[in-house]
């Protein structure tokens, strides 16, 4: 605290050394002896025949899939399902809140509108002021801004997984990478 009584300073949000995942701890060895909580990532395709116990997926809020202006739904429904299920086949989704996944969600949801009304726009625009002048299409800079948004939720949520997975979750087959495809293949359309 400064001395004019208010709160400033101090350490950096994120700042520090990042915590290991939970996988390199196991293959270093407990140095810090405490204990390691260790979620294992259940084996779909079972040797025994046994399908892997379902759980239900809770409802998402009605607001990821309200009409927007234009009549369509939002989209982010389908984004928050099948995050949800990437997280329940992996055993994390008690760890993740819904908030996050939500938030997620509407983002990457964001973040595509922003890209089809570029792809339906252009990359450029009047000046509102100067009309022979052109300027950058203000759904660049809201497309640039959802997908960073996007990509630290991600990053959140993934960061979750890893530390606390002790299988190696890179070959998991991550919804944000199958997001992507899907966008990239529905501009062909």
């Amino acid at each position: 605290m400064a001395k004019d009584g208010t709160n400033r300073g101090g350490a950096r949000v994120g700042a520090g050394r990042k915590p290991k995942a939970l996988q390199e701890k196991l293959l270093e060895g407990n140095l810090g002896h405490r204990d390691i909580t260790k979620i294992d990532i259940p084996d779909i395709a079972s040797d025994d025949g046994e399908e892997p116990e379902g759980t239900d997926i809770p409802r998402p809020d009605e607001y990821l899939s309200e009409l927007q202006r234009d009549g369509k739904p939002l989209g982010a429904a389908e984004t928050y399902t099948k995050t949800y299920r990437w997280l329940a086949g992996l055993g994390c989704d008690r760890l993740v809140s819904s908030e996050l996944i939500e938030q997620y969600s509407v983002a990457f949801a964001r973040w595509k509108q922003c890209e089809q009304a570029v792809t339906k726009f252009g990359l450029c625009g009047k000046h509102p002021t100067c009309p022979s002048s052109v300027i950058q299409s203000p759904f660049v800079a809201m497309s640039h801004s959802y997908q960073k948004q996007t990509s630290q939720l991600w990053f959140q949520i993934y960061s979750i997984v890893k530390e606390n997975c002790s299988a190696d979750v890179a070959g998991a087959s991550n919804p944000a990478d199958d997001m992507m495809e899907r966008l990239l293949r529905s501009r062909k359309n």
